[in-house]
């Protein structure tokens, strides 16, 4: 069965920034001499359909939020509770497959093809099969290899899957998808990079993660520290009407219409050329088969959970900030965002910030608005606090250059740096890869997570970056939570992160950068990017200046 999937390759969880732009550098060459490749197919069918309205009809999930609500004695409609770990994150969602009656809607920029996927879309598709109705919308920028095998979803009864801004090209390696993004770089650069995982349209997730083993905690080489938000009540049916507006888009196309049936099971048995149809590949565990799981199959109690009941507000970009094939992309510029961007929104809430401004922010490349943003509420006597990824925690340390530009400029302001901190960097993680191997539980911790907590009153929690390719090219989804205690819970987490697990960037008397170790580490203290070789740090001075900040 197509379920029975194995590990995800050990690069299969990067985005498209820095890690992909010296191998498509090194394709250009190739295309230019040889031509270009087939388009996307035109004139498809796109048959329209609509969210449930979860005011038309009660199920079980509008019961128990309703129950939740008044046992709570909650003013406010919608409630929302933080994920912050993996048994919650993966709890949560089993959940939602499970009570599903009417409709599972799920919009993802990465769904990887290994054992936590694998658990999840087995649900989906018995959801499927008792009658629920399932639409899938994936970003296509990671659809190749054994990951392509996620879009036999589309070929199960009851399941519609398309794909957002795809890339011409064969899926059947990751070779044969750069010999075809070459020829529309610009395009598809620009990729859809929200995550919703709704229910009826009455209780959904948003927040940074994919679905994968890396997402999860059972990445065999690296893991990602992430965080999400279970959102209920009528605030998800504003995000059902978010997922609409993307479904029903021209950017949107079905699986069908981009790769047949037989062409996934070519590339089926060259992926697993050891596994038949309903058995699991030689050696592949299944999600219980882990020796050291960092979640158990059972799904979260929807009745026991703690939901912060709270005025909300989401903010989402409009799928048009991609361009359609055929047109030409914008080069972006600072200064040329559609004003009603998700990072746009975020950069007018900081003006209004007055004391506090804490942020997560895994891909931390300010540009000069961030940067002018950031000054402002420091000359208001904002204190401000970022924690990012240090160059031995990116998953894709060419994009650090895009950061490393721009730490001395806010530690001048005032801004305060921690980066977290993560197992021995070496070359040959330059471009995401880790080398693989490992064991769950030994391998290198990398930040994920989005959020931003403003004077200890406001949260938001989303799929954007305070980077460039967040403001100007990816569309991005937030959830703007206007909530003291749940403020004070994710402020909580940050602080523990910043203390406990993250080096404290500061410049010495001289003026030299010094990172301060993690308290209670007995490590010493770093006068150079800490647990990075000096062949990484000498490639990526090499390479920085050849790597603008919106490609990172």
């Amino acid at each position: 069965m197509v379920f029975n999937l194995i590990h995800a390759l050990p690069s299969a969880a990067l985005q498209p920034r820095g890690s992909m732009l010296l191998r498509w550098c090194a394709m250009v060459c190739l295309v230019l001499a040889c031509g270009g490749c087939a388009g996307l197919p035109k004139d498809v069918d796109r048959p329209p359909s609509t969210a449930f309205d979860a005011s038309s009809a009660p199920t079980a999930l509008s019961a128990l939020v309703a129950e939740r609500r008044q046992a709570a004695g909650g003013k406010s409609p919608s409630g929302f509770l933080l994920l912050s770990g993996p048994q919650e994150a993966y709890g949560s969602r089993l959940a939602l497959v499970q009570a599903a009656q009417k409709t599972l809607d799920l919009q993802y920029y990465a769904i990887h093809a290994d054992a936590s996927s694998a658990r999840l879309l087995r649900g989906v598709v018995e959801a499927a099969r008792r009658g629920v109705r399932v639409r899938i919308l994936l970003d296509d920028f990671h659809s190749t290899g054994r990951n392509a095998l996620v879009m036999r979803m589309a070929f199960e009864p009851g399941i519609e899957m398309r794909m957002f801004n795809p890339v011409a090209g064969t899926r059947a390696s990751a070779l044969g998808r750069l010999w075809g993004s070459v020829t529309d770089f610009s395009r598809v650069q620009q990729r859809m990079h929200n995550k919703l995982f709704l229910a009826d349209s009455v209780m959904g997730v948003t927040g940074g993660r994919n679905l994968g083993d890396a997402y999860f905690g059972q990445g065999q080489a690296e893991n990602f520290v992430d965080l999400d938000v279970l959102a209920v009540g009528p605030i998800v049916g504003e995000m059902a009407r978010s997922f609409d507006s993307y479904w029903n888009n021209p950017r949107a196309y079905p699986v069908q219409s981009l790769i047949t049936e037989e062409e996934l099971a070519r590339i089926r048995s060259q992926a697993l050329p050891s596994e038949s149809d309903g058995a699991p590949a030689k050696g592949a565990p299944s999600p219980s088969a882990h020796a050291d799981l960092a979640w158990n199959e059972e799904p979260m109690d929807l009745r026991s959970a703690e939901f912060a009941w709270a005025p909300a507000v989401m903010l989402v970009d409009k799928p048009a900030k991609i361009a359609l094939d055929g047109e030409d992309a914008p080069v972006p510029t600072e200064g040329a965002a559609p004003a009603d961007t998700v990072v746009d929104g975020l950069l007018n809430l900081m003006d209004r910030t007055r004391k506090d401004l804490l942020i997560i922010s895994p891909y931390f490349v300010p540009g000069e608005d961030m940067k002018k943003a950031f000054a402002d509420a420091r000359a208001r006597g904002v204190r401000v606090r970022v924690l990012t990824n240090s160059l031995a925690s990116n998953d894709a340390p060419i994009a650090h250059v895009g950061y490393a530009r721009h730490r001395e400029d806010l530690l001048a302001m005032g801004v305060e740096l921690y980066e977290l901190r993560s197992e021995q960097a070496g070359l040959r993680s330059a471009f995401g890869s880790s080398g693989g191997g490992g064991s769950v539980g030994a391998s290198r911790s990398m930040l994920h997570s989005k959020v931003m907590v403003m004077d200890g009153r406001l949260v938001a929690v989303g799929s954007m970056n305070l980077d460039l390719r967040s403001q100007l090219q990816n569309t991005e989804i937030a959830l703007l939570i206007r909530s003291r205690a749940l403020a004070a819970e994710a402020a909580q987490q940050i602080e523990a992160a910043m203390r406990e697990a993250s080096w404290h960037l500061q410049r010495t008397d001289s003026g030299a950068l010094v990172w301060r170790a993690p308290e209670g580490s007995g490590l010493a203290d770093a006068y150079t990017d800490p647990d990075a070789s000096l062949g990484l740090r000498l490639l990526l001075r090499l390479l920085g200046p050849l790597a603008p900040d919106h490609l990172l």
